[in-house]
């Protein structure tokens, strides 16, 4: 069996393969409350029937002001659970295990979602004001409010409260979206964080917010769940957060409940200078992996079955999150089967095609 193709298993969770979804904005909310809808429902649930081992929500605000858009998701009130369980449910019938992002978008958050339009929403247009850890603006967005230390504080209830809620939701996993040029990240980057008190400066105070969301959660998520963190590895940007930290910031919250890094890169600062080609962020993820004593997943631009088997054969991550090429097809997974030699019989098929195609073929 192809090792992209093999069980993985976290805690008390397992993936029936290595081929995950890579969590993905919508903005889709357009009721501007946050609930998924059918939208929601269909685009995860067609991966989970194409076969993919876990299937990751958008990024899910822990609090209103913490969304992208307006137009995106959310798991701040119960009122979210009944509609995230009915996804969860769907998911987890097609074999995949569902999983959510959980997330706060800091100085990037009131901007437009599937208008595309540059810049901040006014207040005046749905739009609210935005906080971050120093009141420094990504270029081309209102300048954020710094946040009060006792604003900070509630920042990790509000992530375990989501948690909770996403475990009555019926979740098996969740992430903590640390990456992206979002609050977090904000955090542990000296380009966005210039605070002077417990939360800025050096490695251990720029890093202590995600190290106490990742408490606040494990302290009311099940122990037989899992736990994610996601990860930019770099700014891509001089003086800017490294691969090193990364690292090092792996090894820290594998102490406090972390089950995997999710290395990704880049989203602090617009004047990023970013290489991309395939796989251009596989390095990172075996950097984090070899050092930080975690599992890793792998992304950007994997797009065919062999280079995401060699990811996982040479060590470089312990499965992989496909975005573009998951949109292009959704079953991918499927393809990748074929492709590597499983038979059909072994391939994540939902057993109402493998049926199908069986009577067809009479």
């Amino acid at each position: 069996m192809p090792r992209l193709l093999e069980p993985l298993t976290l805690r008390g969770v397992t993936a029936r393969n290595r081929i995950w979804l890579a969590p993905m904005c919508q903005y889709s909310c357009f009721a501007r409350d946050g609930m998924p809808t059918d939208w929601h429902l269909v685009n995860l649930g067609r991966h989970a029937m194409g076969g993919f081992g876990l299937v990751m929500t958008e990024a899910a605000a822990v609090v209103p002001e913490g969304r992208i858009s307006p137009e995106d998701a959310g798991i701040w009130s119960d009122e979210h659970i009944a509609p995230w369980r009915r996804i969860a449910e769907f998911v987890r019938g097609q074999g995949a295990v569902p999983g959510m992002q959980l997330a706060h978008a800091g100085r990037k958050a009131s901007t437009y979602g599937l208008s595309g339009l540059p810049g901040s929403v006014p207040i005046g247009e749905g739009g609210w004001p935005a906080v971050a850890p120093s009141a420094v603006a990504y270029d081309g967005y209102a300048v954020p409010r710094e946040l009060t230390t006792e604003e900070i504080a509630a920042v990790p209830r509000a992530f375990a409260d989501a948690a909770a809620r996403a475990d009555r939701a019926g979740f098996d996993v969740v992430e903590i979206h640390a990456a992206h040029g979002y609050l977090l990240h904000q955090f542990v980057s000296p380009l966005s964080n210039r605070r002077t008190d417990r939360y800025g400066g050096s490695f251990e105070n720029r890093t202590r917010l995600v190290v106490e969301v990742a408490d606040a959660i494990r302290a009311v998520w099940p122990a037989d769940k899992g736990l994610f963190l996601r990860l930019s590895a770099t700014d891509w940007a001089p003086g800017g957060w490294t691969v090193e930290e990364s690292t090092r910031l792996a090894a820290v919250v594998a102490e406090h409940g972390v089950d995997l890094v999710d290395v990704s890169s880049g989203g602090l600062v617009a004047h990023q200078q970013i290489t991309v080609g395939p796989g251009y962020q596989v390095p990172f993820a075996h950097e984090v992996r070899a050092g930080g004593g975690l599992p890793t997943v792998a992304v950007g631009l994997i797009t065919d079955p062999a280079q995401a088997e060699t990811v996982l054969a040479d060590g470089s991550a312990d499965a992989v999150m496909l975005a573009r090429a998951a949109i292009r097809e959704p079953g991918w997974p499927l393809r990748a089967a074929h492709e590597l030699g499983v038979d059909a019989a072994e391939a994540p098929y939902p057993p109402q095609h493998v049926r199908g195609a069986w009577r067809r073929a009479r």
